[in-house]
């Protein structure tokens, strides 16, 4: 996990639940991590059992340009992307696991930055609506960055993170390919841009 934001909100989920595999909702207190705030975001389920945005921080809807409370979060990818997080979003949906992902932001001229994505789940009884609580962050934020907005991302690196037993349970997420590897207690899988490598896991 590279951005600082990333790093805070995982170690304060991970704190929050203690032994069991998931935090509650209402363990969550957004005052404890104020300083994520603005990077942060939480996922709730709609009547499709969709997960749209339920709160966004200013930096995550700078990103977009607009406040995206209350938009389906599939419908930020490229069609390429859709796919892989509509299996990501099932999971988290299920309490399954959460993932760390390497991202790319592209504008509508072309203009490309790469981000930082977390998604945790949130244990929820019933038909409790908030789902996960996430981050989305630029890694080195460009020039542009607020005065053109994000039209659409990509996936990059996708990593399962949470309890060890993660691991046994990623290639529900992911189906086992040539090419993955367990790295520090990981399950890595290469995917999306050409450009990333082993060496980079988002």
């Amino acid at each position: 996990m590279k951005h600082q934001s990333t790093r805070a909100v995982f170690d304060y989920w991970n704190k929050k639940r203690g032994r069991r595999l998931v935090p509650q909702r209402a363990d969550i207190d957004p005052t404890e991590i104020r300083h994520a705030l603005g990077d942060t975001f939480m996922l709730a389920a709609d009547f499709l059992d969709h997960l749209r945005f339920r709160l966004a921080g200013t930096r995550v809807c700078a990103l977009f340009g607009r406040e995206i409370k209350g938009e389906a979060f599939g419908k930020l990818w490229r069609e390429t992307s859709r796919k892989a997080i509509d299996e990501l979003l099932a999971v988290v949906n299920n309490e399954a696991t959460g993932a760390v992902a390497g991202l790319t932001a592209h504008t509508a001229d072309g203009d490309e930055t790469d981000l930082e994505l977390l998604m945790l789940p949130l244990a929820h009884a019933g038909y409790g609506r908030i789902r996960a609580i996430g981050v989305l962050a630029p890694l080195d934020p460009p020039y542009w960055l607020g005065a053109k907005p994000v039209a659409e991302l990509t996936l990059g690196t996708l990593r399962h993170t949470g309890a060890d037993a993660d691991i046994s349970l990623a290639p529900r997420l992911v189906p086992a390919a040539a090419g993955s590897r367990v790295q520090h207690g990981f399950v890595v899988y290469s995917g999306g841009r050409e450009t990333l490598s082993g060496d980079r896991t988002g």
